[in-house]
C-alpha cells in the first residue's frame, strides 16, 4: 500500500494534512503485528521531521511536544538523517499538533479573509536602499494570489 501525502518543500503542511497521515500511519501499523511505515521525502529533510514528530504524539510515544523532539531514541535519527525538523515553521506545527492532540488548540475552519498587509519601514535588501516587495498568497497549497512588484 502506497500513499502520497506530499506538499511543496519548504512548506509546513496544513493541520488537517498531518492528522491524515498520522491516521494513516497509525490504522496501517494496527492492522497487523508485521506491518510497518516507510517513509520517503523528496527534498527538504524537515518534512520527514514533522512527520515523525507528529507521528510520535499521535501514538502517545511521547507526552510533549518537547519530548517528541529530544526523545532519545530519535535524537541520533535526527541529527545524522533528518537535521531536527529545521524551518522555525516546521518545528511551530509541531506544537500546533501537540496542541490539537491535547485539546488546547482548536482548528477553525471558517473563511479567513485578508483585507490588507501593512509594512512598517523598508527593508533594505539592495545596495541602493530598499526593496521590491511582492506577495503570494496560497490557499490548500495552490497559489491563489501573486501581486505585481
Amino acid at each position: 500500500q502506497v500513499l502520497d501525502f506530499g506538499w511543496p518543500d519548504l512548506h509546513t503542511p496544513a493541520l488537517e494534512k498531518i492528522c491524515s497521515i498520522c491516521k494513516a500511519m497509525d490504522t496501517w501499523l494496527n492492522a497487523a503485528p508485521h506491518n510497518v511505515v516507510v517513509l520517503h521525502n523528496k527534498g527538504n529533510r524537515g518534512r520527514l521531521g514533522v512527520v515523525v514528530a507528529a507521528y510520535m504524539h499521535y501514538s502517545n510515544i511521547s507526552a510533549s511536544a518537547n519530548q517528541a523532539l529530544d526523545r532519545f531514541a530519535m535524537k541520533r535519527f535526527y541529527e545524522d538523517k533528518v537535521v531536527p525538523a529545521g524551518q522555525p515553521s516546521q518545528k511551530r506545527y509541531i506544537h500546533y499538533f501537540s496542541g490539537l492532540l491535547s485539546g488546547s488548540i482548536k482548528m477553525n475552519n471558517k473563511p479567513l479573509f485578508l483585507h490588507h498587509v501593512i509594512m512598517h519601514g523598508i527593508p533594505n535588501f539592495e545596495s541602493k536602499g530598499g526593496c521590491r516587495p511582492f506577495l503570494k498568497i496560497y490557499q490548500a497549497m495552490q497559489p491563489v494570489y501573486t501581486s505585481g512588484i
